[in-house]
């Protein structure tokens, strides 16, 4: 890693993925504890998606962090971002899409194109993040993928926001704009029968970047500010605590509004949105404002080797805890529970199995989750992305990155 890298590098913050991925699993297979908890912690439980917004906002805030003192709107830099960009997030995402594509190709299992009639053309608009501006299609394929499409809208609008902010300093134009300019595509297409395609407003503000690009240029506002003001402080406040007890804050909000018809999650309703995409993701830069600035025990723990290992392999535990990979674990522990009750037979005793508890089962699969991430982390993501930024594509590599 060369020096500005090194200085570029937050161990926290990095620890600080694995944080949200497991945040989003639990959001996912909560129902797994249905019959241990009220339904008050459930609906708390539901709403833990709050993972996605940690991405969007730590994203917005290293994207600006690493490249806003030298970005340049000129063919050559922006070839080079967009190498290093597709190093850090295609290959395994590529990879997984393919796996899923291809499993379904032998299990015809229906959610993964949910009735679209080319399962071809489905995969061509994965590998694209096209699949993203359509509603129908969103949860297709490695469902969770969607957040992709968010991100890769960043990547790309990144140096002309950046531009903009030199020039102008006023980013509520910018959201403004952005925003404003998703409503209009709802306007126009949202009676068009083409899968979806910006299909209504809930659509548009939760899973496209016109909606969610608040979260992006929070994480850009903190990171000026620390480009600024420098990783230490003088003030006493805990901002990591306040920031922690607001992000669990917004999440009880949301868990205590009524979904609309048709939807699940309070997220859903039209003040979950506001407190998802904004309030959430103010109370998500002060937690790193704090994670940044201060000397705490969480911070500690997040940036200890182990918690910052699970960071980085922390987008592929996203990329797999929802899907196939998942279904691969599930039905395992069901031959294996299935086998220790042919062993107990056999030995004429009545016990009970390790795998035979839908939650403990769900433990397991957590761990191995992670032992796989770990792996494909090391063995995969990592050579591939150091493999390609070392490449001649899209631009010759530099000797000295």
């Amino acid at each position: 890693m060369s020096q500005r890298a090194q200085q570029n590098y937050i161990p926290a913050l990095t620890g600080v993925r694995a944080l949200a991925a497991y945040l989003v699993f639990i959001s996912h297979y909560e129902y797994t504890f249905d019959k241990s908890f009220p339904h008050f912690i459930q609906r708390f439980f539901f709403e833990f998606h709050i993972g996605v917004t940690l991405f969007f906002v730590l994203s917005g805030f290293l994207i600006a962090f690493r490249y806003y003192d030298n970005f340049q709107l000129t063919k050559d830099w922006f070839k080079q971002y967009l190498k290093n960009r597709v190093a850090r997030i295609y290959p395994m995402y590529f990879l997984i899409t393919a796996g899923a594509f291809l499993t379904y190709y032998f299990t015809r299992d229906p959610s993964v194109i949910q009735g679209f009639p080319s399962a071809i053309g489905l995969f061509f608009m994965h590998i694209t993040f096209l699949r993203g501006f359509f509603s129908n299609l969103v949860f297709t394929g490695v469902a969770q993928g969607w957040s992709l499409t968010v991100e890769e809208c960043f990547y790309f609008s990144a140096p002309i926001i950046f531009y903009f902010i030199h020039r102008h300093s006023k980013y509520y134009l910018q959201i403004l704009s952005i925003t404003g300019f998703g409503f209009l595509m709802v306007l126009i297409f949202r009676n068009v029968n083409w899968y979806g395609f910006f299909g209504n407003f809930t659509f548009m503000m939760l899973y496209t970047f016109f909606g969610r690009c608040f979260e992006f240029f929070v994480g850009i506002k903190l990171a000026l500010m620390i480009r600024q003001q420098g990783f230490h402080r003088s003030n006493k406040l805990k901002f990591t605590y306040i920031g922690f007890f607001l992000i669990f804050f917004c999440v009880w909000l949301m868990s205590i509004l009524p979904p609309p018809v048709g939807w699940t999650a309070g997220l859903h309703n039209p003040l979950g949105i506001v407190v998802n995409n904004y309030l959430l993701s103010i109370s998500v830069a002060t937690f790193f404002y704090g994670l940044i600035t201060e000397s705490t025990g969480m911070k500690k723990v997040l940036a200890t080797p182990f918690v910052e290992l699970l960071g980085k392999s922390s987008y592929i535990f996203y990329l797999i805890h929802l899907g196939y990979v998942y279904g691969f674990i599930y039905k395992a522990t069901n031959w294996l529970n299935d086998k220790t009750f042919t062993l107990y037979d056999r030995w004429g005793v009545d016990w009970h199995s390790p795998f035979e508890y839908e939650w403990l089962n769900i433990i397991y699969a957590f761990i191995v989750l992670n032992v796989l991430s770990v792996i494909l982390f090391k063995f995969i993501e990592e050579p591939f992305n150091l493999f390609i930024r070392k490449s001649d594509f899209l631009i010759k590599a530099k000797q000295k990155q």
